[in-house]
């Protein structure tokens, strides 16, 4: 069954409780723009009153984790959603970038060591962390060859991160009283690169349409300064990554693809009960500390995202035009009060989790490769 069924009503899902405003809204935006699309009915926000046992195209913010939470929401399959689905809630996080401190160190139920030893070749150095006594000497491993950056595994759009030059340094964060809790969830530690470009790579599938994309994604400051995610320029063919490479694209954007191709195949092949119909992964390229180039995924997103605009947006035109092979499509998020740009499409227009403005358009312009 796919959300073309006309008896599929599709619905928005927010699942963290107490989710921003923005957050919320944009969810809401592209379900509404994705019914309209594929010629559905809109059902709103999930309302287990309402929705309970119905046929549902869901758009859920975040990757569905466990059976319990995918059975309540009667989703039994990547058809059945635009996102992903996992057994255990750290498949999900950037966690699984990389191995662990070794054989004997904490890890969640389900960790598996085969993923990382199928993305060690496609990955920055690092490690991943799951308890304050294995993270000194995790920390004093990488250092050894450069600074670190340090991630918490539950944050998004950058925030959170902190660069790491020195032992005193680390120490500095193992003393504070938040740092059993945040190890116990989840840190990566990885090698930090400088002059970095951040690749945006993926795929997703809905109904009968596939389409796959590369791109690069930046970063802007939001009300508090913070950097944090600003957007992303796609390149979007419909059809598989083969038809993509069939473009002509430079070889760090090649490189990018590859690398994406391997960390996918990688979680359908470690982890069994994984699905996504959103598959979209972030690479980071740049120079570590002794000026050598670097390529390597950082995390993967199975959920909805912040260039998940930018996909409806390029779905919408290949549904229009039939002979449509490739566009190009941007997502923007801006926290500068400001007009909507000139043939934009606007997403979201409101106050900020962190800041009182935040715009969210989408702009369309055709590939002439």
């Amino acid at each position: 069954m796919t959300p073309t069924n006309r008896k599929k009503l599709v619905v928005a899902h927010s699942t963290r409780e107490g989710a921003p405003q923005h957050e919320v809204e944009t969810n809401r935006a592209l379900a509404r723009w994705l019914a309209q699309i594929l010629g559905l009915k809109f059902g709103g926000s999930y309302d287990p009153d309402l929705h309970a046992g119905r046929e549902l195209y869901l758009l859920p913010t975040q990757t569905l984790v466990g059976p319990a939470q995918a059975h309540q929401l009667n989703i039994k399959g990547p058809e059945d959603l635009w996102g992903g689905y996992v057994d255990h809630d750290f498949i999900c996080t950037k966690a699984i970038s990389h191995g662990l401190l070794g054989p004997e160190a904490k890890a969640p139920e389900g960790w598996s060591p085969l993923f990382c030893e199928r993305v060690r070749d496609v990955v920055l150095d690092g490690l991943t962390v799951f308890s304050l006594e294995n993270a000194r000497p995790a920390a004093t491993r990488l250092l050894y060859s450069g600074p670190i950056r340090l991630k918490p595994v539950h944050a998004c759009a950058g925030r959170g991160q902190e660069v790491i030059h020195s032992l005193d340094e680390f120490d500095a964060v193992l003393a504070r009283p938040e740092a059993s809790k945040m190890f116990s969830e989840g840190v990566v530690l990885e090698q930090d690169l400088h002059d970095v470009v951040t690749h945006s790579v993926g795929q997703s599938f809905i109904g009968a349409h596939v389409f796959s994309y590369c791109g690069e994604q930046y970063l802007t400051q939001d009300g508090q300064g913070e950097e944090v995610y600003g957007g992303s320029n796609l390149l979007v063919v419909r059809g598989y990554y083969e038809d993509l490479l069939n473009l002509d694209l430079p070889e760090d954007v090649r490189e990018a693809i590859e690398q994406a191709r391997v960390f996918d195949n990688a979680a359908d092949e470690a982890y069994p009960g994984f699905y996504a119909s959103r598959r979209n992964y972030d690479i980071a390229q740049g120079l570590d500390s002794d000026g050598q180039r670097r390529s390597g995924v950082l995390e993967q997103s199975w959920r909805m995202g912040g260039a998940s605009s930018a996909e409806v947006a390029a779905l919408q035109s290949f549904i229009n035009n039939p002979g449509l092979k490739a566009i190009r499509v941007s997502s923007v998020e801006t926290y500068v009060d400001q007009a909507l740009p000139a043939d934009a499409i606007e997403v979201y227009r409101g106050p900020a989790e962190n800041s009182e403005f935040l715009l969210k358009y989408v702009t369309v312009k055709p590939y002439d490769g």
